[in-house]
């Protein structure tokens, strides 16, 4: 395998140049992207078939890789929101005179260099793109082999566009799509500030294990509704389908359904009539298998069916005696992503607020709500389930640390 370190190389030295441009400048090259986008919709779908015709067309998870005149124009409309919204870098933090009068600032600045590696979602590669460049980063992206072309189109239409902008293209870089790239990336510590992968859970654990350069982990979400016993019924298998059926292949779509068993022979037909039309398949725990008898696309539960993040159109269910058996189940089987109770009982609710650690709660709503745009974020480069520095969507806010900034004349120590 080629080096990449480069590549990488150009990406770091272009990054300072990000720091010189001006507001306008930044915020007309990301509508210039969105308007490209929608101009040169029919190539990029062109490339996006390319990468589908190799996939296996019963594949489920073939909608995280689809783009559709519909797609492209929510995509180019996400970035100009991300343009409208302010910079986040060079805000002053912190201001005040110390010792000897040094005049000291705590500034937000970029983080620098930003490695993104994700799978087949080829709207990452506009996401991760127009935030960096809105927070003044550079970014190296790895995307998967299954959106090669989608994503080759989309970074020459971005570098395009920031050529004519008078921006220097390296600032945005794609790596090759072969998996041995990846290993190159966590060893160079010199270039990169940050790897941020975006994907499955083995992904995301081989990225920890592995690499060199820090990392903000995004992405898999093994997703809880817990159905309480004092739940409005229909208001439950409402919030129940949506964050199952909406878009099934989504890390904030639900895994595991958990409902008292003191109102399960109600909820569950209930349940399975809003289910069956979308053959959801259920695997079911022995309390809430004999409950369901006669749905056609029931199986029972093995252990490892809980905590499974299924990204498609299945999803496990579990009876429990009360919430702290609930609770536990969550403790023990949560990614930390996304998680829900349905009940009237308010106490309940902010129990399970207070208590779930998880990087977004609900009280009676679809855990589908969990995203930059809809929080007013912006794009989002992904969902982060760890506590340091970034926690839920991680938007252009996260993308920046900061720097101590000290004026003096001619002070000593």
């Amino acid at each position: 395998m080629k080096s990449v370190l480069p590549l990488i190389k150009k990406t770091h030295q272009a990054a300072t140049s990000l720091q010189l441009l001006t507001d306008k400048q930044v915020r007309q090259a990301l509508k210039g992207i969105a308007t490209a986008m929608e101009a040169e919709a029919k190539g990029l779908l062109k490339a996006n078939a390319m990468d589908l015709a190799k996939q296996d067309p019963n594949n489920p998870r073939n909608d995280r890789l689809l783009l559709n005149e519909q797609r492209i124009k929510a995509i180019a409309n996400s970035l100009r929101k991300v343009a409208q919204l302010p910079d986040p870098t060079g805000r002053v933090l912190e201001k005040r005179t110390i010792e000897k009068g040094l005049k000291l600032e705590k500034i937000s600045t970029p983080l620098g260099v930003v490695g993104a590696i994700y799978e087949s979602r080829p709207n990452v590669t506009f996401d991760i793109a127009g935030l960096c460049l809105r927070s003044r980063n550079a970014c190296l992206l790895k995307g998967s082999s299954e959106a090669e072309h989608t994503n080759s189109f989309s970074v020459k239409l971005i570098k395009k566009q920031l050529k004519a902008q008078g921006i220097d293209p390296e600032v945005v870089n794609l790596l090759p799509s072969a998996r041995e790239v990846v290993d190159q990336l966590f060893t160079a510590t010199k270039y990169i500030d940050v790897i941020i992968p975006r994907g499955s859970a083995g992904l995301i654990e081989y990225v920890r294990k592995n690499s060199l350069v820090p990392v903000i982990e995004t992405g898999a979400g093994v997703c809880h509704v817990y159905v309480e016993k004092k739940a409005n019924l229909e208001k439950a298998v409402a919030i129940a389908v949506n964050a199952k059926t909406s878009r099934p292949s989504v890390c904030n779509a639900v895994d595991t359904l958990l409902v008292d068993q003191s109102i399960a022979k109600v909820f569950l037909p209930m349940l399975l009539a809003g289910l069956a039309p979308y053959e959801v398949e259920i695997f079911a725990d022995a309390g809430a298998s004999p409950l369901m008898k006669g749905y056609p696309f029931l199986k029972k539960a093995r252990a490892a069916d809980f905590g499974r993040e299924f990204l498609s159109l299945k999803c496990a269910i579990r009876l429990v005696r009360n919430m702290d058996e609930a609770l536990a189940h969550i403790a023990e089987y949560s990614t930390k992503h996304s998680e829900a109770i349905v009940s009237e009982d308010k106490k309940a609710c902010e129990r399970f607020l207070k208590t779930v650690d998880a990087a977004a709660v609900y009280a009676n709503a679809s855990t589908r709500f969990t995203d930059g745009e809809v929080f007013g974020l912006g794009a989002e480069i992904g969902i982060s389930t760890q506590k340091l520095h970034a926690r839920g969507p991680f938007a252009l806010e996260k993308l920046v640390t900061e720097k101590w900034v000290i004026r003096g004349n001619g002070q000593t120590r």
